[in-house]
């Protein structure tokens, strides 16, 4: 009798395991290649995948050149028209050949419909220091008089909360 050899190995890679599904989704917007969509700010630059994200592929009649259609807020859009050409060479790198011709730049809000709800959030967040000194101090001082703590804590927030929003 012999021995079953498994053909797994321990943990597979999550990437591994959606590769296909991410591929499908993919290739239902347009896009042959999903690198240009898992690996947007590599392609492109912080810079410009902090004001924008991809949203479709489509290709003309013809078959010839594809059109990328990017979306961005509306702020970011004159910004983002000035650098399409750069855009484009970035992302026809990522390809390996000519694949995209045209850049078309769509404009959302910040919040919106269901694919309006655009967060272009690639940079690392500011990291929160949290209240002054002096804030601390003066929320304990005011919230000294509570029994419970619960509501001592909670009153202390508050107090941080108010005071915090008056200096600003």
């Amino acid at each position: 009798m012999t021995d079953r050899r498994s053909t797994t190995r321990g943990f597979k890679r999550t990437a591994i395991l959606l590769g296909d599904q991410i591929r499908r989704a993919g290739e239902s917007r347009g896009f042959a290649v999903s690198r240009v969509l898992t690996h947007w700010p590599e392609i492109v630059g912080q810079d410009l995948a902090a004001i924008a994200r991809p949203v479709n592929i489509g290709y003309g009649k013809g078959g010839f050149g594809a059109t990328l259609t990017v979306l961005t807020t509306g702020a970011q859009a004159p910004m983002l028209e000035m650098q399409k050409e750069q855009l484009r060479e970035r992302v026809n790198a990522a390809y390996g050949y000519n694949a995209i011709s045209r850049v078309r730049i769509t404009q959302t809000a910040p919040t919106g419909f269901a694919e309006g709800q655009a967060t272009f959030e690639h940079r690392p967040k500011a990291v929160s220091t949290g209240p002054a000194p002096e804030i601390v101090t003066e929320a304990s001082r005011v919230a000294q008089g509570a029994k419970d703590e619960d509501l001592r804590a909670a009153l202390e927030r508050l107090a941080q909360s108010v005071l915090s929003k008056q200096k600003s």
